[in-house]
C-alpha cells in the first residue's frame, strides 16, 4: 500500500472506527507525501520536532488547503473571507506574535496567574451536574443510556457556556449549527460526492448562522458588559489591551467547538475503552487513584483530536529523509504518533499504568490545548462519578456509530446497558 492510498483509506468514513492499521502503514515512512501539496507526519520524534519548528506555520491563509477548508465547514476564514466580513483568525490558526498576544489575552481571564480560580471554581457545578444527570436516569427506571447524549455532552457544554458568558438557553440552536459544520468538513476521497457536497453547503450556512449569533452577542456585550470570558476579552484593560471584537468572535467559536466536541469525545472514548478491556472498569472503580493515568492512556490510544489541518511550511524542511518544500501543507497526525512503537512499547495495548506516557492527546508546542486544564478537570470529575455510580456497564454495539469528522474523532452515540445506578 502506498502512502497516498493509506492516507486515503484512513480518511474514509467507513474506517472511522479503526483508522489505525492505515496509520501503521503510513508510519513506515514517518514523513510522507500523500498528495501534490500535502505531507503527513506519523512518527513520534518527527512530529515532536515539527510541532516546535518555527518554520511550520499555523496561519491557515498560508496553507494551500486554507481556502478549501474555510469554504467548507471550518470555522476559520480564508484571507478573502477576512477581507469580506472583517473576521480575524483564532489562536489555533495564527502565528507569533499575533498568536502569543491573543493567547495571553485569553489566558489572562482563563487561568493562572491572573485568574487562578476560574477552572477550579467550576468543580462544584460539574459535580452537581454529573450527579443530577445520573439521578434523572435512575429516576426514569431505565437500564440503558447513551453515554454521549445522556452524560458526556451536557457537562462540557454547560461549563463552556458559563465560562464564555453565552446563554445556555440558546445552546440547542447553536448545537445544531456546530454539528452541521463539523459534519460538513470532509478531508478524504469522498469529498466530491453529492452527499458530501450537500453536507458542505449545509455546513457553510450553519457556520454563517453561528457567526451572526456570536457577532450579535458581542455587540450586546460591548454595550452591557458581563462576567463571562467573552465580555472580559473585549473590555480588557491589561497590558495587551482589549481583544478586537472580530478576533474575540473567532476565539469564541474555537472554544465553543472544543467544548462541544473534543471533551465529549474524550469521555465517550474512555468509557468505550474500559468496557472493551475486561476487568478495567472494575479495577478503576476500586482504585480511583488510577483514574488520571487511565485518562491519559485513553488520550494516547484514542486521541479525541486526530490532527489539525491548518499547518504549512515557510521554508524547505529536511526531516527523516524527506524534504517538505516551502509552501506545502503539513498534517501532524497526533493519533498516529501516539501509537509509534519506537516511542511506546506495545502501542496498541491499553495499559492503565503505562510509564513515561508523554502523548500528543493535548497537542504540543505553542498550540498545546489552552483548555487542557479545564478538560482534564471535567473528564476526571465526570468519569469518577460515572465509575462510582454506574454498576456493571456493558457495550450494546461495538464499534458504535462514529461522527463524520476526520479531525475530531469519537462516537456519535455510545449505548450501554447497566445493572443499576447507585446513590
Amino acid at each position: 500500500m502506498t502512502a497516498a492510498s493509506a492516507w486515503a483509506e484512513a480518511m474514509k468514513y467507513e474506517h472511522r472506527a479503526d483508522p489505525y492499521p492505515f496509520f501503521d502503514e503510513l508510519r513506515q515512512t514517518p514523513v510522507a507525501q500523500v498528495t501534490d501539496n500535502l505531507y503527513v507526519v506519523t512518527g513520534y520524534q518527527e512530529l515532536l520536532a515539527l510541532a516546535h519548528d518555527p518554520r511550520v506555520s499555523s496561519d491557515m491563509s498560508r496553507s494551500p488547503l486554507g481556502a478549501a477548508l474555510a469554504a467548507g465547514a471550518d470555522s476559520e476564514p480564508s484571507t478573502e473571507d477576512m477581507h469580506a466580513d472583517g473576521r480575524r483568525p483564532s489562536i489555533i490558526v495564527s502565528d507569533p506574535p499575533d498568536h502569543d498576544r491573543a493567547r495571553r489575552q485569553v489566558m489572562r481571564h482563563f487561568g493562572p496567574p491572573h485568574s487562578p480560580d476560574v477552572i477550579p471554581g467550576m468543580e462544584p457545578d460539574i459535580v452537581r451536574l454529573c450527579n443530577q444527570l445520573l439521578d434523572d436516569i435512575k429516576a426514569s427506571g431505565q437500564t440503558r443510556l447513551d453515554v454521549v447524549d445522556d452524560y458526556a455532552y451536557p457537562v462540557p457544554v454547560t461549563v463552556i457556556c458559563k465560562i464564555l458568558g453565552i446563554p445556555l438557553a440558546d445552546e440547542p440552536t447553536f448545537h445544531a449549527w456546530i454539528y452541521d459544520f463539523l459534519t460538513g468538513t470532509d478531508l478524504g476521497p469522498d469529498a466530491d460526492t453529492e452527499q458530501s457536497k450537500a453536507r458542505a453547503e449545509k455546513a457553510r450556512a450553519s457556520r454563517d448562522a453561528l457567526t451572526r449569533y456570536l457577532a450579535g452577542l458581542i455587540e450586546q456585550l460591548q454595550r452591557e458588559p458581563s462576567e463571562g470570558l467573552l465580555s472580559k476579552l473585549i473590555h480588557d484593560n491589561g497590558p495587551d489591551g482589549p481583544m478586537p471584537p472580530k478576533q474575540a468572535l473567532s476565539n469564541a467559536m474555537l472554544l465553543l467547538v472544543a467544548g462541544h466536541d473534543s471533551t465529549v469525545n474524550t469521555i465517550a472514548n474512555y468509557v468505550m475503552t474500559l468496557l472493551r478491556n475486561p476487568g478495567s472498569y472494575d479495577q478503576l472503580r476500586s482504585r480511583p487513584e488510577l483514574l488520571p493515568r487511565a485518562i491519559e492512556e485513553v488520550q494516547r490510544l484514542q486521541a479525541a483530536v486526530q490532527f489539525f489541518p491548518s499547518r504549512s511550511t515557510t521554508a524547505d524542511i529536511d526531516i527523516a529523509g524527506t524534504v517538505i518544500p516551502k509552501g506545502a501543507a503539513v498534517h501532524l497526525v497526533y493519533a498516529a504518533a501516539n501509537r509509534d512503537p519506537n516511542r511506546f512499547p506495545n502501542p496498541n495495548r491499553f495499559d492503565i499504568q503505562r510509564p513515561d506516557n508523554k502523548h500528543f492527546g493535548w497537542g504540543s508546542g505553542i498550540h498545546t490545548c489552552l483548555g487542557g486544564p479545564l478538560a482534564r478537570l471535567e473528564v476526571n470529575l465526570a468519569l469518577e462519578i460515572f465509575q462510582c455510580r454506574v454498576a456493571t456497564p456493558r457495550l450494546v454495539v461495538d464499534p458504535p456509530p462514529y461522527r463524520r469528522s476526520q479531525i475530531f474523532r469519537g462516537p456519535r452515540h455510545l449505548l450501554i446497558d447497566f445493572d443499576r445506578i447507585t446513590d
